[in-house]
């Protein structure tokens, strides 16, 4: 059988909507949509797609050729780092006897946006070199700093010219399976509150195995500990919550509300506390396992 795949685009527009509305319609052109989250704090909208892999990789190119011919990252000031209109591209694997043709499919993605005249990097398991496997360390910086790098040679792309894209930057792909990109919010304005709790949080910092993590300040007045949790079925949720309220009270605060981008595996929910809502989420309806039928 020809496997179902997801990709889950994010491209470094989260506040136009019309923009917005056609980015979507172009990648549903000949993959399922299941789900779109945008944010104007972060300046992102994080496609969820599914389709079996040559229709997939025709509309994630599609979707890249519209993201570089109306995002201008000179014009970008979202909270999230971003260093590219179609900043990442990660194909994912649900069922584990799908990793190669998610591998291969990634390959091809990359090889076919860097023939668009956007450096690629390859990330994650599938980076070139060791160093290459963190999103941010390409995105330290920002695009500024990491055109320079490219121009003295430090970075070479795995794909695609030798320097950034005049106004579209650079594009990391990667192939994966689901991880969570799951956000807390606080009842604290500090934003050194905030980045406090994601250094002690992230796994680098001594915190949660599989954990990125970076506090930012929002536009409503709170501030919000974003994170990627690498496996969310061996690290749920709930006990990236238990860790953000543990450091949080030593800096008297809390959380207050959480937030989940894209669609996140079943389990992952498992005994989520029920004190702290989940903003615009129902639990029924916005797992992978909930919306990939949709995809058949």
């Amino acid at each position: 059988m020809t496997p179902t795949l997801l990709a889950v685009p994010n491209v470094s527009e989260g506040r136009d909507p019309s923009q917005i509305e056609s980015l979507a319609a172009t990648f549903s052109r000949g993959a399922t949509l299941l789900d779109r989250h945008s944010d104007p704090d972060h300046g992102r909208t994080v496609f969820t797609l599914a389709a079996g892999p040559a229709p997939l990789r025709e509309v994630l190119l599609s979707g890249a050729e519209q993201a570089i011919e109306t995002v201008d990252m000179a014009a970008y000031d979202g909270q999230h780092p971003a260093v590219g209109a179609l900043d990442v591209c990660p194909v994912v694997w649900i069922d584990p006897a799908d990793q190669t043709a998610a591998r291969t499919e990634a390959l091809t993605v990359a090889e076919q946006i860097g023939g668009l005249g956007v450096p690629v990097f390859l990330y994650g398991e599938m980076a070139t070199r060791p160093e290459h496997a963190e999103r941010a360390y390409f995105r330290n910086g920002g695009l500024a700093e990491l055109w320079l790098r490219m121009e003295g040679g430090e970075l070479q792309p795995d794909h695609g010219p030798g320097l950034p894209h005049r106004t579209a930057g650079v594009t990391l792909v990667t192939a994966r399976p689901p991880l969570a990109a799951f956000n807390v919010e606080l009842d604290s304005e500090d934003l050194e509150v905030a980045r406090a709790v994601a250094a002690g949080l992230r796994e680098s910092g001594g915190g949660l195995a599989g954990v990125r993590a970076m506090g930012l300040a929002l536009s409503g007045g709170r501030t919000q500990v974003s994170t990627n949790v690498h496996d969310p079925l061996a690290l749920p949720l709930r006990e990236v919550v238990d860790c953000v309220r543990v450091l949080a009270a030593k800096l008297d605060t809390r959380p207050v509300e959480a937030e989940i981008v894209g669609l996140v595996p079943a389990a992952a929910l498992s005994a989520f506390p029920t004190d702290l809502p989940i903003r615009d989420f129902d639990p029924a309806a916005q797992t992978i396992e909930a919306r990939l039928p949709a995809a058949s």
